[in-house]
């Protein structure tokens, strides 16, 4: 290397146009004879090399004057020190940008606003640029296609160990990411190295290492058809997502989620991923949204004919605003309209009208037959405190037994050992319920009286006597009561004469049509009362009788209203014979003195022109007596086999008007347990976890996850298949059969879903005995 720059250089350095200057001649012959001079004037040296050839340097053209010559050596020479001290300075990783190391062969003149653009000059050929990192690597590296021209001054060299740090770093930036937990081995994989390793005497034995790694990779035809290994790689991705997320395992029954997958495998969409963060609360919902308002279209058509009932009720969220619930019941089922935020508000009823006014005036006054609220103090207060005292004091003996259960129970749940001594004797859990669920005192009395068996053999086991850990003093206190006859005979007694009561109220408690049948309902739970309260330890004619059915009357008297009055006018059923031989006692709505006068005050209020008053009252003449069409043997007879609805379509067009009438009426419920039990859905969605989503981002989520469980039910494979009732419940349940002893039965069964009780899961696909409940 020497000799060759030597050779080259010797006719500039000693020319007569350079000899004028000894001094330079010997630094010049220094620097051909130092190896660091070679090192670093390689490229140089290259240069003058093809200008040589280029005639620019040559013998003939030595019109090069000095000062040209050497600030073109120095610029190269100076990029090449550059070089040289950045490559040395890499083993020390002094200033060294990990993941953009080609930074340092540029100077960053300006920083862009917003964005990764940067302006910057190279340091070898000087170009300037307002570029980003990727703009760089390309400029040093001469990438084509990058939008930038390559590097004039750049040596192979130097991209060589250019590309050598970029490696590094993107090796670096690799390594430095969180590695991912690796999946489950396939099941395929599994069985063929198990059967690949085994090992044993006789000809089956292979000892041969090659062999039996070639047959550990192979694939049988079955495995290749069904792609079993790629399948088992996505069970174990979703079955992940489902422990990480603590989601509950019956959204595996969600048609929706089984629709997600199937679609994604059945369709080929190259490089989707799924929609994010943002994209999830944002766009999709608000296009979910309008797209359920464009499904309930027809829905929102017919309240014009089947009216409509508006039912609200307040609540807090977990950030302790207040909200008001506002559902919409028709005979199509209950739809979600809104939540509204309180905030600030004081919620009296001078508010509340307002509130209810104005959604009045949303959906339509024409269409809304009632509206249903809570009975909130806000909204009404209780009286008469004196006849509150008469009543505590003959039932006070109800809240002793309730009491005694309550401490036997609590005795129970919070001592390990007893617990495990009832759970060997019962295969029934005991029932822990809050004191605002739906009658759950009678709930738990009803456990009670079905363990009663298993508590007794429990309590007069060899283990409770014999365990002394604990308060012995309490646990001899639970199995004197539990061994009392006398107190399971109060507890028989409350269910009996409180089941009627317990009955109706379940019946009314549902967003299902039931406004015309409560008037009969009221009726016949008295009655059943008072027969229950005669049979017992107390007579028509004790104290306890007379409280018992005055709170009853009382309540009564609420509910036999104008609008209850009405609708039980216009049910047939009640003019058939069939209803009418049930008991001695019944009359048909038209001859009941009460009813009429209420039905009378209803038309009143519904029709106040006179003429159109006049026109329904003869059209209820005419219906009620069986007169002109009416008394058609087929409408006759219907009247105690159909459905009201039915029947009022089939034989009700001779009234229009009162037939009109009567399809709204017949189509309404009696209480608001829709807007009670969207409080679930609602804490359901803003949740702890979830306390920093906005109101009106939850009461969107609100309306689309309402609606669409409605909008659902209505489909035929809602009641079929895996898929069955798959939005009611949760991780819950695994079976409803209340009969059979062996399965563990539900504990938190909702009482506000009476198709619960009756539904059976028993499908292999995850469903049945293999399925945890979280109890």
């Amino acid at each position: 290397m020497q000799t060759f720059a030597a050779a080259l250089l010797s006719p500039l350095l000693f020319s007569p146009r350079f000899a004028y200057s000894a001094r330079l001649a010997k630094v010049a012959i220094i620097l051909l004879t130092s190896p660091l001079f070679c090192s670093l004037c390689s490229p140089l040296l290259a240069v003058l090399a093809s200008a040589r050839r280029a005639r620019i340097c040559s013998p003939r053209h030595y019109s090069l004057s000095p000062s040209i010559f050497w600030q073109v050596f120095l610029s190269i020479f100076s990029s090449e020190i550059m070089v040289l001290k950045f490559f040395q300075n890499e083993s020390g990783q002094e200033d060294i940008d990990d993941y953009s190391p080609l930074w340092k062969f540029v100077t960053k003149v300006e920083k862009g606003v917003g964005g990764g653009n940067v302006t910057w000059s190279c340091n070898i050929c000087t170009k300037v640029c307002k570029r980003s990192y990727s703009r760089v690597k390309a400029h040093l590296l001469k990438q084509k296609g990058a939008g930038i021209a390559g590097c004039t001054a750049v040596t192979m060299d130097q991209m060589k160990r250019m590309q050598q740090l970029v490696d590094d770093a993107e090796l670096r930036k690799k390594n430095s990411k969180p590695k991912e937990v690796s999946l489950p081995s396939s099941s395929v994989s599994s069985n063929m190295a198990s059967k690949s390793s085994f090992s044993g005497p006789g000809p089956l034995q292979n000892d041969d290492p090659t062999l039996t790694k070639k047959r550990k990779g192979q694939l049988g035809p079955l495995e290749k058809a069904f792609n079993l290994n790629a399948r088992d790689e996505l069970h174990s991705e979703i079955a992940r997502l489902f422990y990480t997320g603590g989601l509950s395992f019956n959204i595996a029954r969600n048609p929706h989620y089984v629709r997600a997958f199937s679609l994604a495998t059945q369709r080929t969409i190259p490089g989707y991923l799924p929609p994010g963060y943002n994209l999830l609360r944002t766009s999709l919902l608000q296009k979910e949204k309008a797209h359920i308002e464009k499904l309930l279209e027809p829905t929102k058509t017919a309240w014009k004919q089947k009216g409509v009932s508006i039912c609200s009720d307040g609540w807090s969220d977990v950030q302790r605003r207040p909200l008001i619930n506002i559902i919409v019941v028709c005979e199509s089922g209950p739809m979600f309209l809104k939540a509204i935020n309180c905030e600030g508000q004081y919620k009296d009823k001078i508010f509340i009208s307002k509130l209810l006014i104005n959604v009045i005036n949303e959906v339509g006054h024409q269409n809304v037959v009632q509206v249903v609220t809570d009975n909130a103090p806000n909204i009404c207060a209780p009286t008469d405190s004196l006849q509150n005292k008469e009543a505590f004091d003959e039932c006070k003996w109800i809240a002793e037994v309730a009491n005694d259960a309550s401490m036997i129970k609590n005795f129970i749940l919070n001592h390990n050992m007893r617990l495990s001594m009832f759970n060997d004797n019962s295969n029934l859990k005991m029932l822990s319920l809050a004191d605002t669920r739906f009658a759950s005192t009678i709930i738990m009395l009803k456990r009670f009286r079905q363990i009663k068996k298993c508590l007794e053999n429990m309590v007069i086991s060899e283990r409770w006597d014999v365990y002394k850990e604990d308060d012995v003093v309490k646990a001899r206190v639970v199995k004197y009561k539990i061994l009392d006859d006398q107190f399971w005979e109060k507890i028989d007694y409350i269910l009996a004469f409180t089941s009627p009561i317990y009955e109706m109220l379940r019946k009314a408690d549902t967003d299902q049509p039931c406004l015309h049948l409560v008037y009969e309902w009221w009726d016949e739970m008295i009655e059943k009362m008072r027969v229950a309260i005669s049979k017992g330890a107390h007579s028509e004619d004790s104290k306890f009788y007379e409280v018992v059915h005055n709170i009853l009357v009382e309540r009564w008297n609420k509910s036999n209203t104008p609008l209850h009055c009405l609708p039980h006018s216009l049910n047939p059923r009640y003019y058939s014979h069939e209803w009418l031989q049930e008991s001695p006692n019944r009359l048909p709505p038209h001859r009941d003195i009460e009813v009429s006068r209420e039905r009378k005050k209803c038309i009143e209020r519904y029709y106040s022109n006179s003429s159109e008053r006049r026109s329904v009252n003869e059209e209820f003449a005419s219906f009620s007596a069986a007169i002109d069409d009416f008394s058609d043997n087929d409408a006759m007879r219907d009247r105690g086999l159909m459905s009201p609805t039915k029947w009022w379509v089939i034989h009700g067009a001779s009234a229009p008007t009162l037939q009109s009438l009567a399809l709204k009426l017949l189509g309404q419920p009696s209480s608001s347990s829709c807007c009670e039990r969207n409080w679930s859905t609602y804490s359901f969605i803003h949740s702890l976890k979830r306390n920093k989503i906005t109101p009106q981002r939850a009461e969107d989520l609100m309306y689309v996850h309402y609606n669409l469980r409605l909008l659902s039910r209505r489909s035929p494979h809602y009641s079929e298949g895996e898929s069955k009732m798959w939005d009611v419940g949760a991780d819950e349940f695994d079976s409803m059969d209340m009969e059979g002893a062996s399965i563990l039965e539900i504990v938190n069964l909702s009482l506000d879903e009476p198709e619960l009780e009756s539904v059976l899961f028993t499908d292999e696909g995850g469903v049945g005995d293999d399925t945890d409940m979280d109890v």
